[in-house]
């Protein structure tokens, strides 16, 4: 007899990786309303800067994704 094939691990690992990203997606999510309260409780005055370092920061995260998929 022949040892099974590594077919049933690869298909677990594809059954749970939605599971995975979804859980990835909640923690960013969370994250990104802690740092948006807490920048809107400082005030208008580091507004600016703000959108312009959260601006370069999903940028910056858009592009990695899509190269990350390209390969």
């Amino acid at each position: 007899m022949r040892p099974p094939s590594s077919h049933a691990a690869e298909a677990l690992t594809g059954l749970l990786l939605p599971f995975w990203q979804l859980v990835i997606g909640l923690f960013v999510l969370a994250t990104v309303v802690v740092a948006g309260y807490r920048l809107v409780r400082r005030g208008p005055s580091r507004m600016g800067g703000a959108m312009v370092l959260v601006g370069c920061a999903v940028v910056c995260v858009a592009l990695l994704s899509y190269l990350a998929q390209a390969l």
